[in-house]
């Protein structure tokens, strides 16, 4: 079961999410985290450091890990193909949301409020995952 990292990226209170592109093998079109594979004999933390280097170019200097939610195995079908996910969440700190510049995989990207969540098309189970990193109950 492939194994991925959801990064979700914090900052006064508004979370970073991101519109993923047509480029992308999966989920085109709706918001996420920052998110990527897991590498054989790689830990999902210092893979979640490197997604986040490269998808919206921050360093890990200037985040601070706030919180490592419990792996979630997670099973969806997307065009037809059905995935099985392990998914390893985490929730850090960004001390200046002007650091953030998106790469290829995303079209756009937008700090929320978590309530609004709710109000977009995001890929599946990311409500969950903000609800339990940040312990919130109006993501839904």
């Amino acid at each position: 079961m492939p194994q991925v990292v959801t990064c979700i990226l914090e900052h006064e209170g508004k979370i970073l999410l991101l519109k993923r592109s047509n480029q992308v093998g999966t989920y085109r079109g709706l918001w996420g985290g920052v998110a990527g594979y897991v590498e054989e004999f790689e830990d999902p933390y210092d893979t979640a450091l490197k997604e986040i280097r490269e998808e919206v170019g921050i360093d890990p200097e200037v985040v601070e890990l706030v919180r490592k939610g419990i792996p979630v195995e997670f099973f969806d079908t997307y065009e037809g193909k059905r995935y099985e996910w392990v998914v390893y969440p985490f929730l850090f700190h960004l001390k200046s949301k002007e650091l953030v510049h998106i790469d290829w995989e995303h079209d756009e990207y937008r700090w929320v409020h978590p309530s609004e969540v709710k109000r977009l098309e995001t890929v599946p189970g990311l409500d969950d995952v903000i609800r339990e990193l940040l312990g919130c109950t109006d993501v839904l």
